[in-house]
């Protein structure tokens, strides 16, 4: 496992021996919403999925992800840092002393920073979490180059510490800034458009096809059980991972995207053929980034690609916004339908942020990690094959 970077130790009083000035961690259900709100439109880098209305949502009844915890920074009394955790034995079962970055459902967890004091924020969130006893940090999904990481590097650097990368990946982005016709043109070509226009011509023989964007909370509440339904209308419900399968998970997403709607952070897009759905996707927004969440389609009309037909679609909306720059698919790496579309490329990856330097416990926790991926990796390969040739068994059989 590599450094993020090396940097000059620089000496000064290290964290275990300055005093955390509020107890850590809270509830996360007691963080003040609106003081919460606050944080997130001065972040110095956007995360939809650590929105309040996102997270509080994900943390009252998403399965396994209920019942997290937030460690908190402050300048006086305005909210400065922002992070949600569990500890290390929820999010891996290992009982070692870590704070982990709790999921909040989308693959993305890099935490809240005041824009305008970054630095001071992340130090603080290390401090509490150092007062709450553990040994270290574990962020999962964080944006390795980001302005947020940038300042646990610094504020590590002055101690004479630095973060050490777990694993990373690139994963599909979308430069919103540049004209659509010209992202498409040049990451699918004039052969491949031509295809996906002749499949959108033939999916029109089964009416016309439509998108809509659903924005407010009542065009989003019925919107959203449209994706529901489509998402559970295919693999997802044969692998058991569809939202409306499960109670807790429904509910989620039905208070998420209402709530975010009323402030203009959640959109539902949707491709229809005459009045049948045939994809639906959820979007959030926060400041100037988009996030792709998830995607259902009806298999049903697969031949003419209803994904890529959506996924071309929110491209032209996105950038035609002039309010998003950048979108983040939050999909994972080498995802065979948005990887060719959206050419930009996001780091991301788990870092392991030290406390507290000569900590014989960090070494113990990195050597637990890479037990558990040794372990679990085999396995998980094993599942997927299983999983695959299945699944190619049934669609043979249909």
């Amino acid at each position: 496992m590599a450094d993020i970077a090396d940097t000059t130790l620089v000496h000064r009083a290290p964290m275990r021996d300055e005093a955390a000035t509020r107890a850590a961690p809270v509830p996360l259900a007691s963080v003040g919403a609106d003081a919460w709100r606050g944080l997130a439109e001065r972040t110095v880098e956007p995360n939809g999925y650590y929105l309040p209305d996102w997270e509080m949502a994900v943390d009252a009844s998403a399965r396994g992800r209920t019942n997290a915890s937030a460690i908190c920074a402050f300048s006086d009394t305005r909210l400065t840092g922002l992070l949600p955790v569990v500890p290390m034995w929820r999010a891996y079962g290992i009982p070692l002393p870590a704070l982990v970055s709790a999921d909040p459902y989308g693959s993305l967890c890099t935490p809240l920073l005041d824009r305008e004091q970054a630095e001071a924020a992340a130090l603080e969130l290390m401090r509490q979490a150092r007062a709450a006893g553990a040994h270290a940090l574990l962020l999962r999904a964080v944006a390795l180059d980001g302005p947020a990481m940038k300042a646990f590097r610094e504020e590590l650097r002055r101690d004479g510490l630095r973060v050490r990368l777990l694993q990373s990946h690139l994963r599909a982005a979308l430069d919103a800034t540049r004209d659509a016709d010209e992202v498409l043109q040049e990451a699918l070509g004039a052969k491949k458009l031509k295809e996906l226009r002749r499949q959108r011509n033939r999916l029109a023989d089964h009416g016309a096809v439509q998108f809509d964007v659903a924005r407010t909370p009542d065009e989003v509440a019925p919107a959203v059980e449209t994706f529901l339904a489509l998402e559970a209308s295919g693999w997802k419900a044969r692998r058991g991972t569809a939202l409306a399968q499960d109670q807790g998970d429904a509910a989620f997403i039905r208070r998420a995207t209402v709530a975010m709607a009323a402030r203009g952070q959640c959109e539902i897009i949707s491709l229809r053929a005459g009045d049948t759905p045939v994809a639906a996707g959820v979007v959030l927004r926060h400041g100037d980034r988009a996030f792709f969440f998830k995607l259902g389609v009806d298999e049903r009309f697969a031949k003419y690609s209803p994904g890529v037909q959506l996924t071309l679609e929110l491209t032209r909306h996105l950038c035609a916004d002039p309010l998003i720059r950048f979108a983040d698919s939050t999909a994972a790496p080498d995802h065979p339908m948005i990887n060719p579309i959206w050419r930009s490329r996001l780091a991301i990856g788990d870092v392991l942020v030290p406390l507290q330097r000569h900590d014989v416990v960090v070494p113990l926790i990195r050597a637990a990690l890479a037990l558990r991926q040794a372990i679990r990796e085999p396995a998980r390969r094993a599942v997927h094959f299983l999983r695959r040739r299945r699944e190619s068994r049934q669609e043979k059989s249909t």
